[in-house]
């Protein structure tokens, strides 16, 4: 069970993008991340908290998860509680529906061995709703025309079709972090048409190792993005960007830098994290050596310290109030409310510098406030 699929529905954003990065990145063993712990302990704790609404017997987890805090509890609770509201709102209509959580599922009829795990479907009257638990904030994401989201409603149609005569596709992204509940609807023909024309054109690419390579924010997660020559390619264009010849940059010329600014500190990240990584194993890069960096001092004992300063008469700790999550968890969500929401306030954040098609609104800049003044 514990087997990736090559051509997975986590990676299918990469894979139907840039066909041949499956092929690419096989043989790059998967070293993971702290994020990628945390998320996964993050959907353990939605599972029994799901379970648990539900009836359904399981074992608690939470003492073997690395990653558990206040925040990781309160985010499962509001999923298992948005799961259960769909339950309840599809028993308006439908006296049983059926509800299954971590569902595997396998849509190999349209992708070579592929299959996945859903963390949860309901189904009633004809609707299939998929949901998916993110816990990530660094980006959101959406359920629209997601192809990992689309990917478990084919498996989930494989199983439960033929039985429950479904028409409609309900897909929802619940990502608590960002405040993000994305959901998208579509017809199960749709869906079956994507299935049969551009998932199954692109998967065979994949699977065979075809197609052309193509760079986006989909290599941020590929196993091959520190070595790939396409994505290589594409940031050291900047570098022979055509500026004017004046000895200023103009806006154009600015907003051109700005285009690729993320994706060229992300690319220049990834190689230098991954030349660490090989020096370390004895690859020698021309010009360039392994050195120890430098650190901080740091008390080989703690409890040690605390008690040596404690009998000299002195007092070793520092007193601060508890963070908000942890004083939540402290107090309980409903008192925390009543006795600190008046106290809680939210500062403005620091500019940003974004694309025009980004969500949020535009921040009153001093010039603007100006402008208004006047």
């Amino acid at each position: 069970m514990g087997k990736h699929a090559l051509l997975s529905a986590s990676s299918s954003a990469r894979w139907l993008n840039c066909p041949p990065s499956a092929r690419l990145g096989e043989s790059i063993p998967d070293k993971g991340s702290e994020y990628a712990k945390e998320g996964t302990d993050a959907h353990s704790l939605c599972e029994y908290k799901l379970k648990k609404l539900l009836g359904i017997d399981a074992a608690d987890p939470t003492e073997n998860l690395d990653s558990f805090n206040g925040e990781m509890e309160e985010c499962a609770e509001s999923y298992a509680a948005y799961v259960l509201e769909l339950v309840e709102k599809a028993k308006e209509t439908c006296p049983d529906p059926v509800v299954l959580v971590e569902q595997r599922v396998d849509f190999s009829r349209y992708v070579e061995s592929g299959f996945g795990t859903a963390d949860c479907i309901v189904i009633a009257d004809g609707t299939m709703n998929v949901v998916d638990y993110k816990h990530g904030k660094g980006v959101e994401v959406s359920a629209e025309n997601n192809p990992q989201m689309m990917l478990y409603a084919l498996g989930a149609l494989e199983i439960f079709d033929c039985i429950y005569d479904i028409d409609e596709v309900r897909m929802t992204i619940f990502q608590p972090r960002l405040g993000n509940v994305s959901v998208s609807e579509m017809t199960k023909a749709a869906l079956i048409e994507w299935a049969n024309g551009e998932l199954s054109e692109k998967a065979k690419l994949a699977y065979e190792g075809g197609g052309e390579y193509s760079c986006g924010e989909w290599c941020r997660f590929c196993k091959a993005k520190a070595v790939c020559r396409k994505r290589a390619e594409e940031n050291l264009r900047m570098a022979r960007y055509d500026f004017a010849t004046a000895d200023t940059l103009d806006e154009t010329e600015i907003a051109a830098v700005l285009d690729r600014a993320d994706e060229l500190a992300a690319w220049v990240t990834d190689v230098k994290e991954y030349a660490l990584s090989q020096a370390l194993q004895g690859i020698r890069y021309p010009g360039y050596k392994v050195v120890e960096g430098r650190s901080a001092r740091k008390y080989s004992n703690e409890e040690l310290v605390a008690r040596v300063v404690s009998d000299a008469g002195y007092d070793p700790y520092a007193h601060k109030v508890l963070g908000l999550t942890e004083m939540q968890k402290l107090l309980g969500r409903q008192k925390f409310n009543e006795m600190l929401s008046a106290y809680v306030v939210k500062p403005q954040g620091k500019p940003v510098l974004v694309p025009e098609d980004d969500k949020r609104p535009n921040m009153n800049t001093a010039q603007n406030d100006f402008k208004e003044e006047n």
